[in-house]
């Protein structure tokens, strides 16, 4: 059902999966799609054909004629487009993360500082029913202080094809820590209102994707074997920050275990915990109200399309001309605590994330 809420013209870099995701959308909202822009011609041909809308080889082009652009490049490539957009003061809604090393991150915030534009990074996890209703139990203080988030992020055997650009380090800048590890950290520290990280100690591993007998059950794109194959496929870290506040996290494409989503926050009065996917919400507590006694409630939440309340919020905020609703800033915190898992990896320490 088209809405037609908005009168904000908008455009595409990159229109891959996620670029024609976004695009579907984009329509429903009623949001004027003015085209996109693809290095690829087959992607811009299809482009074209689905959605009846021009297609651009060169990015400058169509800003030009739009006033807001949603990037959904591979890694790599994001600087160059935000920070173009970003100069031309369009709004921009710019997929996760933030960038594929710690250094062009830095480059993209501080261009969005200086831009006039809106500037979102595409935490959609954060959009979601269930962490709404978590959210709001934590502000009204029904779980006290919040101490501790178990962040789980676990595929069974999900590695993207071996030799696409999500496997190879100099394109992606890492394996599953940046492409899963970032909504898990993002949506963690998110949940303990962005505090300072203090250190963070972590190991990435790359097990199973560099092995030639690699056993799996679906794999998107073509499987070029190991040798497409150079960055981690799991990571386990621990997070400490100000306060004594701390993160667990474990992510991975592929582990010999049972996959898991499961997101625990602890705090001094319940704990909730859910399914990150599915949505499946619960609360935990203790009561010495009458005999002693531990109490666990199911709450039954409506699971709704975060992409799309991601999108309603990015839009909502430009025509109301609301603030920077800090995603940028702590996309790049969550760059930091990447690069900081990555280093403690390579050099076997706890570290103290740049500033």
């Amino acid at each position: 059902m088209t809405t037609d809420r908005y009168d904000i013209e908008t455009g595409i870099v990159g229109l891959g999966n996620i670029g024609q995701y976004h695009a579907e959308r984009l329509v429903e909202h009623g949001v004027p799609l003015v085209g996109g822009m693809d290095v690829a011609a087959e992607a811009r041909s299809r482009f074209a054909r689905r959605y009846d809308v021009d297609v651009y080889e060169d990015h400058h082009a169509l800003y030009d004629d739009v006033d807001a652009v949603i990037i959904t490049t591979p890694n790599k490539y994001h600087e160059e487009y935000a920070v173009d957009a970003f100069e031309r003061d369009l709004d921009v809604l710019l997929e996760k993360p933030l960038a594929h090393s710690l250094e062009s991150a830095t480059r993209i915030a501080d261009a969005a500082a200086d831009s006039d534009g809106h500037a979102m990074v595409g935490f959609n996890n954060r959009f979601s029913n269930t962490v709404r209703i978590v959210r709001n139990r934590i502000e009204s203080g029904r779980l006290g202080e919040v101490t501790h988030v178990e962040a789980n992020y676990v595929r069974r055997r999900g590695i993207p094809g071996r030799g696409s650009w999500f496997t190879r380090r100099q394109i992606a800048g890492g394996g599953a820590l940046i492409d899963l590890g970032v909504h898990a950290i993002d949506l963690a520290l998110y949940l303990l209102d962005y505090p300072t990280v203090e250190e963070v100690n972590g190991v990435a591993r790359g097990e199973f994707g560099s092995d030639e007998e690699y056993a799996y059950l679906e794999m998107w794109g073509e499987d070029a074997g190991p040798a497409g194959f150079d960055v981690d496929d799991s990571a386990s870290a621990f997070i400490r920050c100000a306060d004594d506040r701390t993160v667990s996290l474990e992510v991975a494409w592929a582990t010999n275990r049972p996959a898991t989503h499961e997101f625990v926050i602890r705090g001094t009065e319940s704990a909730a915990r859910f399914d990150l996917l599915e949505g499946d919400l619960s609360f935990h507590s203790a009561s010495s109200a009458g005999p002693d006694h531990l109490e666990d409630t199911t709450v039954e939440t409506h699971q709704n399309d975060t992409h799309s309340a991601e999108q309603e919020a990015f839009f909502d905020r430009i025509e109301a001309g609301d603030p920077d609703d800090c995603s940028v800033t702590q996309a790049l915190t969550v760059q930091r605590v990447i690069d900081s898992i990555y280093r403690s990896s390579d050099e076997g320490c706890t570290i103290v994330p740049d500033e």
